[in-house]
């Protein structure tokens, strides 16, 4: 370009500085003129990108370190969730055991659901078609004062033709060639009862039962139903008074396609349970 051509795209008064003011204009690559504006613009534009972005993760961490406060901020650990029925708690799960079910809950409302959920895990499990087994769980979370008669109506239900309804032996035992699945799964819990030594809470399940294996008679189906727990306060834990079953709340079964025999043998037995708590 020339400096005739300048002074005609510069309106008209030429010189070398109003060239550079105007070049800018242009797209051109003048150091002083509109680059340098431009990249102010730009400085200014990118410091509230980041300060937007620095606000927005700060409120993020903010949020998330208050719900961990609440949890553990020595307040009332008894304290209701305060969103829905089924939120969990933040409260640590129990880490002791009696015959292998969880055991040793806190000694509120909280406590006493955690209980509740296991002890329906506990009840709904293959070990109760066995009677030793079936004994040593009553023992470990049934008021001992109860005991005796849990055992006695429990053998009535578990009676010979009630395990072969559900595919077994008479005794309760597996036919060879086969995997016998029993299984509760709670979905959530609440108290519909409290007071200071005793608490009646409800959960809501999901469960498997049947027989896994070919030409199986009874093949494994699930199922919803609602448990009925009353809890009291027994030697530093929560123990069950009585219990009770009914049918329900049931979701419309979907369109899954069911497993075959092998499938949901090998499920069963390499996906262990959890332990329940609030």
């Amino acid at each position: 370009m020339s400096l005739g051509d300048d002074h005609q795209s510069s309106g008209g008064y030429g010189g070398t500085g109003q060239t550079r003011t105007r070049l800018p204009e242009g797209g051109g690559g003048d150091a002083y003129g509109g680059t340098r504006r431009s990249g102010r613009s730009s400085s200014r534009s990118l410091v509230t990108v980041v300060g937007v972005v620095v606000l927005l993760i700060a409120a993020i961490a903010f949020a998330n370190r208050g719900g961990d406060d609440s949890a553990g901020s020595g307040k009332a650990s008894g304290d209701k969730p305060k969103t829905s029925a089924t939120a969990p708690s933040g409260t640590q799960p129990v880490d002791t055991e009696s015959s292998g079910i969880p055991s040793g809950y806190a000694h509120d409302e909280q406590g006493a659901q955690s209980a509740a959920a296991n002890y329906s895990v506990a009840l709904g499990s293959a070990d109760m078609f066995d009677k030793a087994k079936r004994d040593t769980i009553l023992r470990a979370i049934i008021v001992p004062a109860r005991v005796a008669d849990f055992e006695a109506s429990l053998d009535k239900a578990y009676s010979p033709a009630f395990n072969k309804n559900v595919g077994l032996n008479e005794d309760g035992s597996t036919p060879k060639g086969y995997t016998f699945v029993s299984r509760t799964s709670p979905i959530g819990t609440k108290i519909t009862e409290k007071t200071a030594d005793s608490a009646t809470v409800e959960v809501w399940c999901s469960g498997l039962l049947g027989l896994a294996g070919q030409d199986s008679t009874a093949p494994v189906t699930s199922s919803w139903f609602t448990i009925t727990i009353k809890l009291h306060w027994t030697d530093g834990d929560w123990k069950i008074v009585t219990h009770s079953q009914k049918d329900g709340p049931a979701p419309i079964p979907g369109d899954d396609k069911a497993s075959n025999a092998d499938e949901m043998a090998k499920a069963v037995q390499e996906y262990g349970g959890f332990t329940y708590a609030r």
